[in-house]
């Protein structure tokens, strides 16, 4: 009987450790920061920056299935929005003018017809790609939403920069994405790893010299 408890003892003492070991596994996690630049090394606001774990997630991020496009001084905001696939995001209207959404993108085309002040259409978008966004009625207005299929992302400040605080340790493949990209400007995707002394991922994006940004309307203009 004695034995039998030494025995009972020693593998809860095991269980324990092996436990503990995983937990503090899951535990591990590292920053990491990048940096997003154009071609004339100035930061880069508005790039999307995506990360693909090559192993399963022991906590996945949030389920995030709804988003927000507003409309709003006669602008969409914001004007780059990153979402999973297969989120929903609404499109509230707090202007007086009504407005009439639309995209032609392949990844989801859609049309929310004339609609006012205070009301609101949603649209769920199951397919990763690039959204264009237009109003039939202000010609100033642009936006973009990037779906992704990555279950990590965010949006570059005004310093050309998205951090990601906890990170759990292992092997990322980033991606960035810019509306202004050139075609075949994008970096090529990084393999990362999470652990490693270096934190700071520095890319650069090749822009044309002309592309679409949205401007408040000029005065009178509506």
């Amino acid at each position: 009987m004695i034995k039998l408890k030494k025995y009972y003892f020693l593998l809860r003492i095991l269980l324990l450790a092996a436990v503990t070991v995983g937990v503090s596994r899951a535990c591990l996690a590292g920053p990491l920061s990048v940096e997003v630049t154009d071609n004339d090394g100035q930061a880069l606001v508005n790039a999307v920056v995506s990360l693909s774990p090559a192993f399963p997630l022991s906590q996945p991020p949030e389920d995030m299935n709804r988003a927000e496009m507003r409309q709003e001084n006669t602008l969409f905001a914001p004007f780059v929005l990153p979402v999973r696939t297969g989120t929903r995001v609404s499109f509230p209207n707090f202007d007086e003018a009504r407005h009439h959404v639309y995209s032609f993108s392949k990844a989801r085309t859609f049309e929310l017809r004339l609609y006012g002040k205070d009301e609101t259409n949603a649209i769920e978008f199951d397919q990763a790609g690039v959204v264009a966004l237009g109003c039939n009625i202000h010609d100033n207005m642009l936006a973009y939403i990037y779906v992704t299929d990555a279950p990590i992302y965010g949006t570059t400040d005004e310093h050309g920069r998205a951090d990601f605080p906890t990170l759990e340790n292992g092997s990322y493949q980033l991606t960035v994405w810019h509306p202004g990209i050139r075609k075949n400007g994008a970096p090529e995707p990084v393999t990362l790893t999470i652990g490693d002394t270096n934190a700071v991922q520095k890319l650069t994006v090749r822009l044309r010299r002309v592309w679409g940004q949205q401007r408040p309307p000029a005065d009178g203009q509506y």
